[in-house]
């Protein structure tokens, strides 16, 4: 199950508060309302109870009234007087109550009233007040309490869920902002920064170390594109100088390899100057190039093992646009490498598909396991099954391919399936004559 979102999980978070206190809060006031309606009850039966004994105090025994169905003096229906005998007053039995006081009583039906004593000393005896208080008032409150509980608490809650939603969201929405702009961020363009929010808060405060960090790495990429340049600028003069000596030299065994060297470190000093141009991110110039022509070209160059056969399938009229010196360097990697790891063949084949150029150069050779598709365009990288033939290499050839590819709009990748390997570059065709090229 994929983890929840900050957003979600604030929102559940205080979804839950809410119902948690609410739900406390709501048994609480239920509880404190309940006894609070009762203790009203209560003392209302004690007052009536009261007001009857204080009316027949000092009086004579009551005797009933048959022709009224209950006792003179109480004329409260709620209010019974009891005497020693047993007589049907009002249809309720009368007993003794000799004890001076007598606790809170319910009459039938028990939980529709409660009741309340007290004996009265009068002049005919003692008698016995009892006066009851109805408790549907109370019982009608606690449900209207109920009724508006029920649906509120959801309704509130729901309420609290939407409002945590969307402060959440708005307060995360800057973070989704730097998110966004450092995943654009790559080492072409490191000058750009991420937004930074007006609140001065903690997000705020993370959006400007952010950029401090970028100006840091800005910073420390450059000075080494810099050095890389600077370096194989350094490195030319005087490796050319030296080749031209070795030509001049005694032919000799250990000429030969010195100038084999040095013809070496002369491509590993032109490919390094070219990866520190193109990390420049230097404009890229938007030429037509009849790319059929430089594959031609590059395939029938003569090479180091001429007993490989590079055959050509390519299309005429293959146009793109950018720089024909790159795009000659991308074709005549693809080649340099297919050569170097072909057992006898390699084939190189040009076609339009769709508003693509699609360039396959593929080999005979052993081919590219599928855990190393990607590792082989990594700068530097030689696998284990090209080191007998690839005595020369650096392992920056396929890297340079892929950059010039991407630089251009298109991409380089390992196609699959056996025999041999087969690297294939897309580049966008040029657009019809008449329509602006698009921005370096």
């Amino acid at each position: 199950m994929p983890r929840l979102s900050v957003r979600v999980r604030a929102t559940l978070a205080a979804t839950a508060i809410v119902a948690v206190a609410l739900a406390a809060a709501s048994a609480l006031l239920v509880g404190v309302l309940s006894e609070r309606l009762m203790a009203s009850a209560s003392d209302e039966a004690f007052r009536r109870a009261g007001v009857v004994a204080e009316r027949i105090s000092g009086e004579a025994l009551p005797v009933p009234d048959r022709s009224a169905g209950r006792a003179p003096g109480a004329a409260d229906p709620d209010v019974q007087i009891l005497t020693e005998a047993a007589h049907p007053l009002a249809g309720a039995e009368f007993s003794v109550h000799a004890a001076p006081a007598l606790p809170a009583e319910r009459w039938a039906p028990e939980d529709a009233f409660v009741t309340a004593t007290a004996p009265v000393g009068t002049a005919g005896g003692t008698v016995v007040v009892r006066a009851r208080a109805s408790l549907e008032p109370a019982q009608a409150a606690l449900q209207t309490l109920r009724t508006v509980l029920l649906p509120g608490i959801p309704a509130l809650l729901l309420l609290v869920a939407a409002l945590t939603w969307l402060a959440v969201g708005r307060a995360l929405a800057p973070v989704s902002a730097i998110r966004a702009e450092l995943a654009d961020i790559t080492a072409s363009d490191l000058h750009r920064r991420v937004p930074v929010p007006r609140s001065r808060d903690e997000i705020a405060r993370l959006a400007e170390t952010t950029n401090r960090t970028l100006d840091r790495l800005e910073l420390a990429v450059g000075r080494h594109r810099r050095f890389v340049a600077d370096a194989a600028h350094e490195l030319r003069s005087p490796l050319a100088v030296l080749r031209a000596r070795l030509e001049l030299a005694p032919p000799q065994r250990l000429t030969a390899e010195a100038l084999a060297d040095v013809e070496r470190i002369q491509a590993l000093t032109s490919d390094l100057l070219l990866l520190a141009r193109l990390d420049a991110d230097e404009p890229v110039r938007h030429d037509e190039v009849d790319l059929g022509q430089v594959a031609a070209e590059e395939g029938t160059r003569v090479r180091p093992r001429p007993e490989v056969r590079v055959a050509l399938e390519i299309a005429a009229d293959v146009l793109v646009r950018g720089s024909a010196e790159q795009l000659r360097r991308l074709v005549a990697n693809l080649v340099d490498n297919a050569v170097r790891h072909a057992e006898s063949a390699v084939t190189v084949r040009l076609a339009a598909e769709g508003d693509e150029a699609v360039l396959e150069v593929r080999d005979d050779g052993p081919g590219i396991p599928a855990e190393h598709h990607e590792a082989v365009f990594d700068r530097f990288t030689r696998l284990d099954e090209a080191r007998d033939r690839d005595a020369g290499g650096a392992g920056l050839g396929l890297a340079i391919a892929r950059d010039v590819a991407v630089r251009h709009g298109g991409g380089l990748a390992v196609a699959s399936g056996p025999p041999g390997a087969c690297l294939r570059a897309r580049l966008p065709l040029a657009p019809p004559a008449g329509t602006a090229p698009p921005p370096a």
